[in-house]
């Protein structure tokens, strides 16, 4: 039952749109009609605002962290693992927006950082490494997700499939960007589109 009510209390935290909620109380109308349409803070970038860009990044990793901490604290280390990694599923599926959210990739971000922090810090090291490489934000993330487990199983078996979870989610959202980038055609960091 435990487990059960911190699926849900992630899920519900997770799903709360940021990106789509900061943009519209700056004016900026739905995000969700800009670039790629994603409620996250790489289509949150594209319209010029760094700051709103910075702020959705920061809450959107920050419900995972929350979800997870809270978890952690009421419930245990598993009730932990599994309510980041329901807040990670709200975030890409919340039920506000009819299914239809984010990649995210900051909010997994938020969920290692909070689960195993040197896991966390590792991810976060590894996208900012690539991005400023290749500056492909897709790329960098799929870089990020696909070392994670790798990163995990220095900390626990549990952490690690938490982890693998979660980048098996990120690859499935990333489906487009991966046939992009496979064609040469997946747009760089400072562009306008997708």
């Amino acid at each position: 039952m435990v487990d059960v009510i911190a699926a849900v209390a992630g899920y519900l935290l997770g799903s709360i749109p940021f990106g789509l909620v900061l943009t519209r109380l700056a004016g900026l109308g739905d995000i969700r009609a800009i670039g790629s349409g994603n409620i996250g803070a790489t289509n949150v970038l594209r319209t010029g605002r760094k700051g709103l860009a910075l702020a959705t990044l920061l809450l959107d990793g920050g419900k995972g962290a929350i979800a997870a901490l809270a978890a952690l604290a009421l419930a245990g280390r598993d009730a932990m693992l599994i309510a980041g990694l329901a807040a990670v599923l709200g975030h890409n599926f919340p039920v506000w927006l009819r299914f239809k959210g984010g990649k995210g990739v900051a909010t997994t971000l938020g969920t290692l950082i909070a689960c195993a922090w040197p896991v966390g810090l590792a991810a976060v090291a590894t996208w900012l490494a690539t991005a400023a490489l290749f500056r492909i934000s897709s790329l960098a993330a799929l870089a990020a997700l696909a070392l994670a487990p790798a990163y995990a199983l220095l900390v626990d078996g549990k952490t690690a499939l938490m982890a693998l979870g979660l980048a098996i989610l990120g690859f499935i959202r990333h489906e487009a960007n991966i046939r992009r980038l496979l064609k040469g055609e997946e747009p760089r960091i400072g562009d306008k589109k997708a």
